[in-house]
């Protein structure tokens, strides 16, 4: 069963999807997902091929930005960014939990000058606690 948590109208988060949940995307309006888990991080869950062919066989974009142990970096940021920007329809984001999805969002968001409160609160809302991230938010909203 899938656990889809809405950050705003265009972008969405989940925990691992499975090649059923795919299919349960296309059907609630999505039109990409973006998988932010390196191959690999856990071997029993579907790879990003997996997915992608999933996704593909359903008439949906997939895009990867993975985000491993090193953390966060302007280049993932960048490349939401750029997916948000040309995104045809809403954006189902997943990783092993979520976290990442949604921190990587609410990165992006700041940078572009979105209310910090607001995205916090959004995360709040699907479930997410963006308060260690609120100093580097608050600093990357400034940046614009």
């Amino acid at each position: 069963m899938s656990d889809f948590r809405t950050l705003s109208a265009d972008y969405s988060v989940a925990p691992q999807i499975s090649i059923e949940d795919v299919a349960e995307a296309k059907a609630a309006g999505f039109a990409m997902l973006v998988n932010n888990r390196p191959d690999g991080e856990e071997p029993e869950a579907p790879q990003g091929e997996d997915i992608a062919h999933a996704a593909a066989a359903e008439g949906l974009a997939y895009a990867a930005i993975p985000i491993g142990h090193a953390g966060f970096s302007h280049a993932q940021i960048d490349a939401l960014d750029k997916l948000l920007g040309d995104a045809t329809g809403p954006i189902l984001a997943y990783c092993r939990s979520g976290t990442r999805s949604t921190h990587l969002w609410a990165l992006t968001r700041a940078r572009r000058g979105d209310d910090v409160g607001g995205i916090v609160d959004a995360a709040a809302n699907a479930g997410y606690d963006l308060s260690p991230l609120r100093p580097m938010l608050d600093a990357l909203s400034g940046e614009k």
